[in-house]
């Protein structure tokens, strides 16, 4: 259903929304990393395989050897992903120097390297979700290396 007003409503909201996460990172950085930080969904399903999610690099490579049941699930399957993202992002954080959370005017997180660099890490996180590639662990190398 085409309805122009709300549309118009979603544009401007969306926009709001994403000046307010922003200044939520300018005025509290660490906490909004912890925020970003809980994947709960993600650290469950892991949990149930056996994988406690430490926030490292290795824990990166050990999510990309799950076999991936969450495909079976197509309502649960973006939700994951997103959740794959910001622990993709979460782990640069902790450990590559200079990292910081950055966000975009759409309200989209994304890690900015020292470099100047971002990493749209939460659409990295979809697309391991869905189809395996890229691979968590291979995003992180790369982000390490700059």
């Amino acid at each position: 259903m085409n309805i122009p007003f709300l549309d118009n409503w979603r544009k401007r909201q969306g926009s709001t929304q994403g000046h307010a996460l922003a200044a939520a990172v300018e005025a509290d950085p660490d906490g909004v990393a912890e925020l970003l930080a809980e994947c709960e969904l993600l650290r469950a399903r892991a949990g149930q395989q056996g994988l406690e999610l430490d926030d490292t690099p290795a824990s990166l490579s050990a999510l990309d050897q799950l076999p991936p049941r969450w495909r079976e699930d197509p309502e649960e399957l973006p939700w994951l992903g997103n959740d794959a993202g910001l622990y993709l992002g979460t782990v640069i954080l902790r450990t590559v120097p200079g990292a910081a959370w950055d966000i975009w005017p759409s309200g989209q997180p994304v890690v900015r390297l020292e470099s100047g660099r971002e990493i749209d890490v939460v659409a990295a996180g979809l697309d391991w979700a869905m189809t395996g590639s890229p691979e968590l662990s291979q995003v992180y190398a790369e982000s390490a290396e700059n």
